[in-house]
């Protein structure tokens, strides 16, 4: 049987989810103590079984990186079976950087790295958005260790202990903020990605519960996590799965925060340590510069990609205000100043002679007729690569509008024979070719001739409806296909 298609109804998944989640939840409250070992176990096998599947089924792209995220589940599950104490006994939360505990974060760690790797596509279509959102999560990152983590650790922490719960608090942040931003911008895929930040909501959450209960019961602490190993079990068998990998195309086109807000988010961790020194009442902690300085390239990054955004927006702009949009040759405003720019370099001596060729082509409205205004526009795109081609590489050439183009020349070898010549040949179309044809009007202007740039039009401009009087040009042939 077939992988459920995208228009499928999810309601069965999540339905499935509520039932396995009460299930196991209330089992596990209910079991003894070995029994909730069993329990865990499974539980934290399901999205192992459920990503396999996908894969499996080809439901989900990008295999390296979803396999690379079923090894951190992997090793997740062999740490859960091969100390089976480390939730129950609430080692968990301790920071007591143990073996399990350097074990666990490598395991969570290569999970997050595959799932941030099958979501790089994302990135490519709003890489701004995700770095304020990574930027939003690191600086939450601080005030939550401070208010709520950091006082609640015991004597038992150690300092490798503390670095790595820190760490995973770090990068939880900030792909939780990264995954409510690509659901913001991925509306094919928000129910797949909806389950993805509950999960990291969950373990997010999970590490805060195993710091403030440390001294309590541990079962609060395994229900989350079973509930964050549930709703990640979920996000792969979801019809719109293969959208977590395959975004839409095209831009993002959400809003990026004011940056008003960006900066009061930059300031919250120098204010706390700010509060701190104030009130000088426990020794200063070196969580909130670690996270500031986190921070930082971020910063710099997201600067840089700014910088080159406005690059390229004036580089495009400068472009169009210089090319004609359909052939990308120069337009009447450039050619004209370039013009101008020959005239003054034959009047100072740096150049010999000024030629300018009017070229008006014949036949042209016919296929705008026959074949409609899209053959059109593709005999224009050939008629400019045409001339593009025959004309030397210090000539200009541009586009004055509709059928008529220009090309100046400052010197060399005259080319209205080879445009004609050129001009004349077949043309493809959708369907077939046409073949059109071309009146070149030629006007040269020399040292001490006293000519400028209007004289120099007029002249190639009386010059082409010379050519043009001439017998008619060719009607344009039929599309043959």
């Amino acid at each position: 049987m077939g992988w459920p298609r995208a228009t499928a109804p999810a309601w069965p998944v999540h339905a499935g989810l509520l039932l396995l989640a009460v299930t196991t939840v209330g089992g596990y409250a209910l079991a003894d103590p070995e029994l909730r070992n069993v329990i865990f176990a499974l539980v934290t096998a399901v999205p192992i079984v459920t990503y396999l599947l996908a894969l499996g089924a080809g439901h989900l792209t990008d295999r390296g990186p979803w396999l690379a995220a079923v090894a951190g589940l992997g090793f997740l599950t062999l740490g859960t079976v091969m100390w089976p104490d480390w939730i129950p006994g609430h080692h968990f939360g301790r920071a007591e950087g143990s073996v399990t505990d350097l074990v666990m974060a490598s395991a969570h760690l290569l999970f997050l790295v595959g799932t941030a790797t099958a979501l790089r596509r994302h990135g490519r279509t709003d890489p701004g958005g995700l770095i304020d959102a990574a930027l939003f999560g690191l600086c939450a990152a601080g005030p939550l260790w401070e208010w709520l983590i950091g006082p609640h650790l015991g004597s038992h922490a150690t300092a490798l202990g503390k670095a790595l719960l820190f760490s995973d608090v770090l990068v939880l942040a900030a792909v939780l903020g990264c995954l409510i931003r690509i659901g913001i911008t991925a509306h094919g895929a928000r129910g797949p990605l909806g389950y993805l930040v509950l999960t990291a909501s969950l373990t997010l959450a999970n590490d805060v519960v195993a710091v403030l209960t440390i001294d309590g019961s541990a079962v609060w602490t395994a229900q989350i996590m079973m509930l964050a190993y549930l709703t990640l079990a979920v996000g792969p068998i979801l019809p719109t799965a293969r959208g977590v990998t395959e975004p839409a195309p095209g831009p993002a086109v959400t809003r990026h925060p004011p940056l008003g807000l960006l900066g009061a988010a930059l300031c919250a961790n120098p204010l706390i340590a700010v509060v701190q020194a104030v009130r000088a009442d426990g020794p200063a902690s070196v969580v909130l510069p670690v996270a500031t300085m986190l921070v930082v390239p971020m910063v710099v990054l997201r600067l840089r990609l700014l910088s080159s955004q406005r690059a390229r927006a004036e580089r495009t702009l400068a472009h169009q205000a210089h090319h004609d949009e359909l052939t990308g040759l120069y337009n009447r405003r450039h050619i004209v100043t370039k013009i101008d720019e020959a005239m003054d370099a034959l009047d100072r001596g740096e150049i010999s002679e000024v030629t300018l060729l009017l070229c008006d082509l014949d036949g042209f409205k016919p296929v705008n007729d026959r074949y409609g205004h899209q053959a059109g526009d593709a005999v224009l795109q050939a008629v400019a690569r045409r001339l593009s081609a025959v004309a030397g590489p210090h000539d200009a050439v541009g586009r004055l509008g509709g059928d008529e183009f220009m090309i100046l020349q400052c010197g060399g070898e005259p080319v209205a024979d080879r445009i004609t010549a050129a001009l004349c040949e077949p043309i493809p179309i959708t369907g077939g070719t046409v073949r059109i044809g071309a009146s070149v009007g030629t006007a040269t202007a020399w040292p001490g001739d006293g000519a400028d740039r209007e004289s120099l039009i007029a002249r190639a401009d009386a010059a082409m409806y010379a050519v043009k009087a001439r017998p008619a040009a060719p009607e344009p042939e039929p599309a043959t296909i």
